[in-house]
């Protein structure tokens, strides 16, 4: 017996002791309070976006990190707004000029320069989405038929496909392949989009968004359960939402998780922009490079660049 104790000990680091009667890793503690209990989801977030939203691509480095670092205290609802039905003679958008698709061009190219999440847009000047319904009603059945989190993922190629590599999402065969690349039916989800119900789910998020008082994109709107909200309108640094959060909570201290690592959160997302990861890991533009290679092995990422900033992807 006391050979195979000394044969534990020294190939699991692990011992025997016959006063507290202990078989287990050294130095583990004999008594301690645990608690396995995770901080109750008391709050309801509801972000009302679109596909063909500038303001929400620029979001999303913040919202990502705010959903990683505090999403225990929260329910998460991504809202369907219905940016675009369809291009009229009148101007969709009076206030930032755009009267047709090539007015959008300027407008998307100035957002992707200041956010720096890179916007092409030059797709709106000779093939334009015509209309924002389409991509959005695919996410609705995803998310009616799988779960929220293969929808916001969808979400999330369709603009990367849209504003980085200038694809038309509202396309059928470009909608067929973003789906495809979930590892779904494309084909048989988009059509079931075309049908009565896509646009009768679509409908239900525009109720929820009226709803809610929402009339621009991004919101965001925090919900405490005596029915008290917070609202923040427009893409806002990461400090926006969580002074909104603790005051949503009325606390001082709110507890956020770790930072999930770079190689996790690269082989999550598939794809990241610089600015992503200098969002979620609070460092400089000018440190992303050392910052990469100190967290990632050179054979399981790939950089390139796109309208002079710098992305990284898996290597396949």
């Amino acid at each position: 017996m006391v050979n195979e104790d000394k044969r534990m000990a020294n190939d699991n680091h692990m011992i025997c002791d016959l006063e507290t009667g202990v078989c287990g890793v050294a130095g583990e503690e004999e008594m301690e309070m645990i608690d396995f209990n995770q901080p109750q989801k008391s709050i309801e977030v509801y972000y009302v976006t679109d596909p063909i939203c500038s303001h929400c691509w620029a979001l999303d480095p913040v919202l990502r990190r705010f959903k990683e670092q505090y999403g225990h205290y929260f329910n998460f609802h991504t809202v369907m707004g219905g940016l675009l039905e369809k291009w009229s003679d009148e101007p969709v958008d009076p206030r930032n000029g755009i009267s047709g698709p090539a007015d959008v061009f300027g407008h998307w190219r100035e957002v992707g320069e200041y956010s720096r999440m890179p916007i092409d847009g030059s797709l709106m000047l000779d093939n334009p989405v015509q209309s924002s319904f389409p991509p959005s009603r695919v996410f609705k059945v995803i998310q009616k038929n799988y779960n929220d989190a293969l929808a916001y993922d969808y979400l999330r190629r369709s603009r990367e496909a849209l504003f980085a590599f200038n694809r038309n999402i509202a396309d059928e065969s470009i909608m067929i392949d973003i789906v495809n690349q979930l590892g779904l039916d494309g084909e048989a989800i988009v059509k079931d989009a075309e049908q009565q119900t896509g646009q009768q789910l679509l409908n239900e998020d525009f109720s929820l968004a009226r709803s809610l008082g929402a009339r621009g994109f991004p919101t965001i709107i925090m919900i405490n359960k005596k029915n008290k909200g917070f609202k923040i309108v427009g893409s806002r640094p990461f400090e926006s939402y969580v002074e909104g959060l603790q005051q949503i909570l009325n606390t001082e201290e709110i507890q956020p998780k770790q930072q999930p690592s770079l190689s996790n959160l690269l082989e999550k997302e598939k794809l990241l922009f610089s600015k992503e990861i200098e969002v979620m890991y609070d460092i400089e533009k000018s440190e992303i490079n050392t910052f990469v290679e100190k967290e990632l092995s050179p054979s399981s990422y790939q950089v390139k660049e796109l309208l002079g900033e710098s992305y990284f992807t898996i290597t396949k």
